[in-house]
């Protein structure tokens, strides 16, 4: 078999799956695509990749492409730490006022519109910008980013002095308003690698389980290719490596369809939606 196409969100919470991958530890024959959510997303959409986490909304919006890969996402209960609203007032306060998006998310754009609805209760005026927080506030009142970049921004906006912003961890927000915890990727492959591999989807797995686990036992590992990489200090990396969980169980399949649920009424998906798990739909 051909290596698999592989996608690889390119910020530090993909580190405690691939990292064991990428040191040899768990072999998987991939060839790897690293990119922001966004680009992963229109890819694997596209035919481009055969596996990828995927922003856990675009699974919604093309379930019928997708199979959910089990025992492993992207989640966090209460504070994620890396999916921040910098705002220059309060955010029950930015109705009518201008919030730029990054565009290189997905679930976390609809986690905040949700919020803004059902929540806070403001309208607001939404604007796309490249992640950048500096440039983002330029324009607009408030700004989201995710992964590295919210991790970054945070940890700059509290060495500056001057005028603070305010910062809201939409995790916080969303367990406040649900009691759920909130997922913000699965890992999904392609229906038509499936049909034309089944044999090799459970070792890949199987793979990716053992990966994570090996992952979570070299914690130390990680904070240091983390903090090689974003030169953020290691306290702040072992914290958010604490927050991140990766899971998939009952108690994370029930909050991700609470989301998808709130996605629905809000219009910002279509139809309801049924979790295809390999190994329970397909297999």
């Amino acid at each position: 078999m051909k290596k698999i196409r592989l996608g690889y969100i390119d910020y530090i919470n993909c580190l405690p799956v691939y990292y064991a991958i990428e040191q040899g530890q768990v072999p998987v024959a991939a060839e790897m695509v690293k990119g922001p959510p966004t680009k992963l997303n229109k890819m694997f959409i596209n035919g481009k990749l055969d596996i990828t986490p995927i922003s856990s909304i675009e699974f919604a919006r093309n379930s019928e492409t997708a199979v959910i890969l089990p025992e492993i996402s992207i989640s966090a209960d209460g504070a994620v730490e890396s999916i921040l609203l910098f705002s220059k007032v309060p955010v029950t306060e930015l109705d009518g006022l201008k919030v730029s998006l990054p565009t290189s998310s997905a679930t976390s754009v609809v986690l905040l519109k949700i919020l803004f609805e059902h929540y806070y209760h403001v309208e607001v005026q939404y604007s796309l910008k490249e992640p950048n927080l500096k440039k983002m506030l330029r324009y607009s009142d408030a700004a989201l980013l995710i992964g590295d970049d919210a991790l970054l921004a945070r940890e700059a906006v509290g060495k500056q002095g001057g005028e603070s912003l305010y910062i809201t961890d939409l995790g916080s927000a969303w367990k406040e308003f649900t009691g759920h915890r909130m997922i913000y990727a699965l890992w999904v492959i392609n229906r038509k690698f499936i049909e034309a591999h089944p044999e090799e989807v459970e070792s890949i797995s199987n793979a990716f389980i053992k990966a994570k686990e090996y992952g979570f036992a070299n914690i130390p590992a990680l904070i240091d290719k983390a903090h090689e990489k974003t030169g953020l200090p290691q306290n702040v990396l072992k914290e958010y490596f604490d927050t991140i969980k990766y899971g998939f169980g009952e108690e994370e399949q029930k909050a991700l369809l609470t989301f998808y649920d709130y996605a629905y009424k809000s219009g910002l998906i279509e139809e309801r939606v049924k979790l295809n798990i390999w190994g329970e739909e397909i297999g």
